[in-house]
Order: structure tokens, then sequence, then C-alpha cells
């Protein structure tokens, strides 16, 4: 067992986006039940100021309600990339103060579309994050970069995930690991990333990959044994870790939420 105080069971709202979008209030209702404690979001509306429809204070307010935290939220700073400097400190700035009033310690690269997956953009990408990290360390907060699959594409001899470790400033950009993208990639696992970069992996994004499909699906049900996978929470840096499905469910989003959560709970829980 880890050092660290228990960890509160999270998951990643993307899993259930159609069900957020629909009530939030009953979503979250319905995860407390199955077990879960804690969220990374995701959707955040700059330009209106909403995140599922409602301003971050009422978020707030119905988290607290509840007794729930949200922990980190996947923000679309990707949309402008190539963009003037001042357009995304803008925007960084909009997603500080969501955060700040949500009481999320943490905010997340997550994501980078097809069209903008090229080396000359990765080549750039390391000061873009430093700067982003720069900025939110200001206000207190923390800044972390979610890794795909496409980021160990390799590019004569090394990939844009090695150009994001190399050229990345520790202290400013942490990193969320997403298991499953690491082992759908195939070149390394995530003890060996954690291994060579200790204390930095301050999140960890948990899913299963199907047997057959090597698409999403419930814990438990795929090809990842993450009792032999799971890498040392506290050689990690663990902050928080959130199980994940963003797609392929056996029968809907809930009910895979739920199975996931049972089968966490009953054969992982006790390794963080």
């Amino acid at each position: 067992m880890p050092n660290n105080p228990r960890m509160k069971m999270g998951y990643q709202l993307f899993s259930v986006r159609e069900d957020m979008a629909n009530d939030p209030a009953a979503t979250l209702k319905a995860l407390k039940v199955m077990g879960y404690e804690d969220f990374e979001a995701y959707g955040f509306q700059p330009d209106d100021n909403t995140i599922y429809g409602l301003d971050p204070a009422d978020y707030k307010s119905l988290l607290d309600d509840l007794d729930l935290t949200t922990t980190s939220c996947h923000f679309a700073f990707s949309d402008y990339l190539g963009k003037p400097a001042g357009e995304m400190d803008r925007i960084v700035d909009r997603c500080i103060s969501c955060a700040t009033t949500i009481g999320m310690p943490y905010l997340t690269w997550p994501w980078m579309a097809p069209e903008q997956r090229t080396l000359e953009t990765f080549r750039l990408l390391p000061d873009l994050l430093n700067r982003i990290g720069e900025r939110v360390y200001a206000a207190g907060l923390g800044f972390a970069y979610h890794n795909n699959g496409f980021e160990f594409v390799n590019y004569d001899g090394e990939t844009a995930y090695d150009l994001i470790l190399r050229g990345t400033d520790p202290d400013l950009v942490k990193l969320q690991i997403d298991m499953y993208w690491v082992l759908h990639a195939g070149i390394t696992t995530p003890k060996r990333l954690i291994n060579k970069s200790p204390g930095r992996y301050v999140m960890w994004h948990l899913k299963d990959m199907h047997k057959v499909s090597r698409d999403y699906t419930e814990l438990g049900n795929g090809s990842i044994d993450y009792s032999d996978v799971l890498p040392d929470p506290v050689t990690s840096g663990l902050k928080y870790y959130y199980l994940e499905q963003g797609g392929n469910y056996t029968h809907n989003a809930m009910r895979s939420a739920a199975d996931s959560a049972d089968f966490f709970s009953n054969y992982l829980s006790d390794r963080l």
C-alpha cells in the first residue's frame, strides 16, 4: 500500500458526456452512488463561461451539495494553436478563472486534432506548453499534458512525446498518463515512462482495451492486466486518478461507469 492517504475514486466525465449534457445533477448523483467521489471535467466554453451549461460557480455549488470534487479539467487549448500569443493567453486566463472558481488544482491539455499532428507543430509545442504552464503556475495552479497515441509515432528516431519530455520544464508542465494509449501504441509501458521521469506523472487515466477491436471497454472486460501494469504511485508522484471509457459501451455509458467502478473497487483499489 502507498504511504499517501487513500485517494478518491475518480471518473473522467467525458465518459458520460451525453448524460452530463442532459442532466449534470442527476448524473453526478448516480456516479456518487457507484462510488465515485472525484471527477475530471471537460467541455468548458470560454466564450460564455459555462461548463455543462452552468456558470462555474453554480457547478461548484452542485459539487459541494453532493460532497464531490473536480480536480482537473480537459481544456480545449489546441483550438488556439497557431493563433496570436495574446489570444492563447486570453483563453488560458479564462480557464484559470474557471478552475479557481471550481477549486480544481490542475488544468490539462488533452488532445490535438489530426491536422495539427505534424512534426513542425510538435517541435513548437514544448515552448507553448512552458508558457501556458508558467501562466497557470503563477495563478497558484498546476498544468499537465495528457498523452494520446499519436505522440508515440516515430519521426526518424524520435517521437513527439520525446520532444515534449525533453523540451518542457518539469516544474511547469506535469504529465497525465493515459495508460490505455501508452499500451495501444506499443513502444513502451507506463512503468518505464514513470521510472524515467519520477515525480512528474501527477495524474493517471485508467481504461481497458477490447480484446478484439482494441477499442475502449469496461475495466476488467479487456486485455490490460492492471494488476501487472500499474506503476508505483509514489514514484509517479500521483495525486489523482480517473477511470475512463470514451465509448464502445457494452450496454450504455452509465452502466459501463458502474461496471468499471465495481471492478476497480474489487480488484485494484488497494493499489492506490
